[in-house]
């Protein structure tokens, strides 16, 4: 008999459709996510706003946008009108590659803001800094209380 045959079946027992009180664990848990939740969903907010002025600067400018900007800011412009907004539909929904697109956005509009001139001023990059590790803080408070 080889290990993989004496191994024991793995029991399935159904949790209840509806609990009666919650223990202060799963209130801890709870909570913690729902922040997230919420902290993830707010980003969305801000994230599809600055999709939409990204979107709005090459759609409806003032003059001939993409004629007198450099190639790297006109790149800038179009990789930020997508990616905030995917990362904006990821962070809506909750999703682990909503927060990993997000990551990705604002690490790269922070290295935009250090290597391509008047793509974002020194507070985005505070900001970003700043919700980054929120980010982190909250997810990891979110994932010690988790039933796994």
């Amino acid at each position: 008999m080889n290990a993989a045959q004496s191994r024991e079946p793995i029991v399935y027992e159904p949790q209840p459709a509806i609990r009666v009180g919650t223990t202060s664990r799963e209130q801890v848990e709870t909570r913690w996510g729902l922040i997230l939740v919420v902290f993830m969903r707010l980003l969305a907010a801000l994230w599809i706003l600055q999709g939409l002025v990204q979107w709005a600067s090459f759609l409806l400018p003032h003059e001939a946008l993409f004629d007198h900007l450099p190639m790297t800011q006109s790149g800038a412009i179009i990789f930020f009108a997508v990616i905030d907004l995917m990362a904006a539909v990821g962070l809506w929904l909750a999703t682990p590659w909503g927060g990993v697109l997000w990551l990705l956005a604002a690490l790269s509009q922070i290295i935009a803001a250090l290597t391509i001139g008047h793509t974002f001023n020194a507070l985005w990059i505070g900001a970003d800094g700043v919700l980054i590790l929120l980010y982190f803080a909250l997810t990891w408070q979110a994932g010690r209380f988790s039933p796994e």
